[in-house]
């Protein structure tokens, strides 16, 4: 080993092709020896063969100064090397005819001995692929990948099946009430949001109505429905002496009354009107008096004042007899004591 770390890179090759060469040398020669039992004629093979697994080995080469060869000497030697091989493995080997015939079985079988022994696998690429294709995967297979072959065949239908037991139904599941939906926050703002703008438009329709209301009534004139200023009560007969008729108060606001006035009996009509503040005083039968629930005022049959604030006496309404002679009240004219005109004859009609 010491050497070999001396030597030069054509050396190491030149020693590294002489340690090929005798390899294959002991090759054949170990092929020769198993084929040698099979017939005793292949004897000279062998002996062929012994001179070439003698050949000394390959020295290494040196230079011509003892010392580290060229470049040139060391191309030299190696074309030397490499043409005494190919010479040597040029070089037929003689063999008898007869023996050659008989040692063929044997070399074939000492040729297909190592070969059956020493078959390596095939790890190329093309087999690795052919391998795929083929569709056989490593390991156990499942029911969906193995062939149809391996599956187990149906059992012939030899007798009848037992029918299936009824299965029982299924449990109702109990209906659960379902919750009252609840609003979030922004429902509760769209529904009172929603809510005040009906509201607001609610009250602007309506107060839009009242003012087209107001508006129409305002446009139009302001008519009453009030009584007639002349109305008949009836003949002076249903007005006997002494009687004060009230039935006309609520409608015309008018006392029809009979009684004697400076010795002269008289029909007149008194207005229901206190002349303090404007009250409407009641007739009070049992003490033939009119009085004013306002304030106190008291009046006589013949309509003077005689107590309370009232300051002067009832006013008359005109009254005459018609054409069909009825007694007819007229409104539009009055008439009052205090000035005197009590004494005018439209203001009473003799009974």
């Amino acid at each position: 080993m010491a050497d070999r770390k001396k030597m030069s890179v054509a050396e190491i090759l030149a020693a590294a092709r002489a340690e090929k060469a005798e390899a294959a040398a002991g090759e054949a020669a170990t092929q020769a020896s198993d084929a040698a039992p099979a017939t005793e004629d292949a004897a000279p093979a062998t002996e062929v063969a012994k001179p070439a697994a003698a050949k000394p080995a390959a020295k290494p080469a040196v230079g011509k100064d003892g010392g580290r060869p060229s470049v040139a000497e060391i191309m030299k030697l190696a074309r030397q090397k490499s043409a005494g091989e190919a010479a040597a493995a040029e070089k037929p080997v003689v063999k008898p005819a007869a023996k050659a015939a008989a040692a063929k079985p044997a070399a074939a079988k000492a040729v297909e001995k190592p070969a059956a022994k020493m078959a390596p696998l095939q790890r190329d690429t093309a087999s690795i692929l052919a391998a795929a294709r083929s569709g056989s995967k490593p390991g156990p297979t499942s029911k969906a990948d193995a062939p149809a072959s391996a599956l187990p065949k149906p059992k012939p239908a030899g007798k009848a099946k037992a029918p299936p037991r009824p299965v029982p139904p299924k449990p109702t599941r109990p209906t659960v009430a379902a919750k009252p939906a609840t609003t979030d926050r922004r429902g509760f703002l769209s529904i009172a949001m929603g809510s005040f703008m009906a509201v607001g438009f609610t009250a602007l329709s309506v107060t839009g109505g009242l003012f087209s209301l107001g508006l129409a009534r305002f446009l139009f004139p302001n008519v009453l429905a009030e009584p007639p200023s002349r109305f008949k009560v009836g003949f002076k007969e249903a007005f006997p002496a002494g009687k004060v008729e009230t039935k006309f108060v609520a409608q015309y606001g008018v006392w029809v009354v009979n009684s004697e006035i400076g010795g002269e009996e008289q029909i007149y009509a008194l207005k229901t009107v206190c002349t303090h503040l404007g009250c409407t005083p009641n007739w009070l039968e049992a003490e033939q008096k009119f009085k004013c629930p306002c304030h106190g005022s008291g009046f006589y049959k013949d309509g003077v004042n005689f107590e309370g604030p009232a300051p002067r006496p009832l006013e008359r309404y005109a009254i005459q007899i018609s054409d069909d002679g009825q007694l007819e009240v007229d409104k539009s004219r009055t008439f009052q004591e205090e000035l005197g005109q009590w004494a005018d004859s439209a203001s009473f009609v003799t009974a």
